[in-house]
């Protein structure tokens, strides 16, 4: 079994939206939200690392899903250990452009 914790930021005017999708992805569970920055924490539970790798990138693919980072990992014996990042896990965040009120 392997945890994440993921920090979700959801676009402006679709925070309630993003945490329902949040919601209905499988192992995945919300556990604290702040409406004024759009934040949003969320536990993954996953059977290993490479379906940890997949929900995040479920996660990053959401709508309204502005960023989404895994920002804690726990790992208890995994039989599949990843020796790198799949290749397009990369090509995930050169898609994203991080919005201006996100640099202050």
């Amino acid at each position: 079994m392997n945890l994440s914790g993921i920090l979700v930021i959801a676009a402006p005017g679709h925070f309630e939206a993003t945490i329902e999708n949040l919601n209905e992805l499988s192992g995945v569970e919300v556990h604290h939200t702040d409406p004024e920055t759009g934040r949003i924490v969320v536990v993954q539970e996953a059977e290993n690392v490479g379906a940890e790798v997949d929900g995040l990138k479920r996660i990053k693919q959401l709508p309204h899903v502005t960023v989404a980072e895994m920002v804690y990992h726990y790992l208890a014996e995994d039989d599949q250990i990843l020796e790198s990042l799949p290749e397009d896990f990369d090509q995930l965040n050169e898609q994203v452009k991080v919005p201006a009120y996100l640099n202050n």
